[in-house]
């Protein structure tokens, strides 16, 4: 059995960013979800059944209503879909997909700064 966590779809992302800030209910969910984009009640709900399913969530029975948290942290989903993303879109190629990246949208000052920052750290240079 794979130790790997499910890969999310996009609507599991959009439910996992706002469990990301905290548990929450259904309708809790819902409530937050429909401030950018109108989304039905039952539609958070059975997406919130699979997600559970797929073992993306955590559901508590033990109180009403019922609460749900992300089974994994954000920067644990983000570093998956991120080696997948290098795998299938770069061939393996973490270089390939920085330098994409970073062609793709102007970086400010600061981004720079600490994308070299990151790298002096990884090479054993900081001081």
């Amino acid at each position: 059995m794979s130790t790997k966590p499910p890969r999310p779809t996009e609507t599991e992302l959009n439910i996992l960013r706002v469990l990301w800030g905290g548990p929450r209910s259904v309708r809790g969910i819902h409530e937050v979800m429909n401030q950018t984009k109108p989304t039905g009640y039952t539609t958070v709900l059975k997406m919130l059944q699979i997600m559970t399913e797929k073992g993306l969530v955590d559901r508590d029975d033990q109180v009403r209503p019922q609460i749900y948290r992300a089974r994994y942290s954000q920067e644990q989903t983000q570093r998956r879909l991120l080696g997948d993303l290098v795998h299938r879109a770069f061939g393996g190629s973490v270089k390939a997909m920085v330098l994409q990246a970073l062609s793709t949208k102007k970086s400010s000052p600061e981004e720079l700064a600490a994308i070299e920052q990151l790298l002096d750290r990884i090479e054993g240079k900081e001081k």
